[in-house]
């Protein structure tokens, strides 16, 4: 039984990761900072199976523990403070974390796992914000980077330290660049799950408005459990590489409000919409759409949930949620 141990497991790539590597046949082990997180229960509900850990990205010594307990086959280091907009107002924290952890959990696994034969393979979640101000369209893995946010600038430093690791150790260490990807497992603070979960209040009565920012900025937006999937395959090739992983489609937020009140069956969404000032990034990103073919040629991957079925997915469970609290 091939054994995985993944960092941000309460966040929503780790959850539906968690669940893909148990249907693998994996035992999973999922790193924790204590006891006190609420989505801790929710984990242990939706995958039973899976053994929680505790350790810090902060903290390597912990790390070290942690990776000679487990003994890992694959590592996946998803933990960081990934809300763009907090990094802005906590930037050293998410250099702390997003950035700084990523060297720490690769020393963890090169102390542990030995030399040039490390037998650990490590995936790293890198993100397409390290594009931020584009230089091309679409992005590919050669694309250069230039992070408009402390999250994406701590990204590209977890990045290159992964391709350190590899080049420098011998360490089987992979990156996904991936895009952004979305799901029911999406937190609130994000804002294609603020606006669906909106548009299901207002739906049902429950809301009157929803306060966004900048609505022409676009993305490539797919669905987190295809995209954990790309994760995976990437540990299971002969070499290490980096992959962009995307729809290679980009939507607006106007082009999301727009399908999720017409999903809804609400017309004129505009009289429902306030464009609130805070809400704006001190440094925007506009654009950002992927070029997948090298993950599509190489893993054998592709997306398979549209970005309509996406909004529809996410409305429909927010619809229902909201739905039984309001009964509750």
């Amino acid at each position: 039984m091939k054994r995985a141990l993944i960092t941000g497991i309460t966040g929503q790539d780790g959850r539906h990761l968690s669940q893909f590597l148990s249907t693998k046949g994996y035992q999973v082990f999922g790193l924790v900072r204590g006891q006190n997180n609420p989505k801790i229960e929710v984990v242990q509900a939706e995958n039973p199976s899976i053994e929680l850990v505790e350790g810090d990205l902060r903290d390597l010594s912990s790390l070290i523990a942690i990776v000679e307990q487990v003994q890992p086959d694959e590592v996946y280091n998803l933990g960081a403070i990934s809300f763009v907009q907090l990094s802005f107002k906590q930037a050293e924290l998410t250099a702390e974390i997003t950035g700084l952890g990523v060297l720490r959990m690769l020393e963890a696994v090169r102390i542990v796992g030995g030399g040039e034969n490390n037998p650990i393979r490590f995936y790293q979640a890198s993100s397409s914000e390290m594009f931020g101000k584009v230089r091309e369209t679409p992005q590919n893995e050669n694309t250069p980077f230039h992070p408009r946010s402390p999250y994406g600038v701590a990204k590209v430093f977890g990045h290159y330290t992964t391709v350190n690791y590899r080049e420098a150790y011998g360490i089987h260490a992979s990156s996904g660049i991936l895009f952004n990807h979305e799901g029911p497992k999406r937190g609130l603070e994000f804002v294609t799950r603020k606006v669906t979960n909106a548009v299901a209040r207002i739906k049902l009565g429950l809301q009157d408005q929803i306060s966004l920012g900048n609505l022409e900025a676009k993305r490539d937006w797919g669905y987190a459990g295809d995209y954990v999937e790309a994760m995976w395959r990437m540990l299971q090739q002969d070499e290490p590489d980096d992959y962009v992983v995307a729809t290679g489609e980009a939507h607006s937020i106007r082009d999301l409000l727009e399908t999720a009140f017409r999903i809804a069956g609400i017309d004129d969404w505009e009289r429902f919409v306030v464009q609130d000032p805070r809400f704006y990034r001190p440094a925007e990103v506009d654009l950002l759409i992927g070029d997948a073919s090298k993950a599509r040629e190489k893993l054998g991957w592709e997306p398979r949930v549209s970005f309509e079925e996406l909004v529809q997915m996410m409305y429909e469970n927010d619809l229902k949620e909201e739905s039984e609290k309001a009964a509750r």
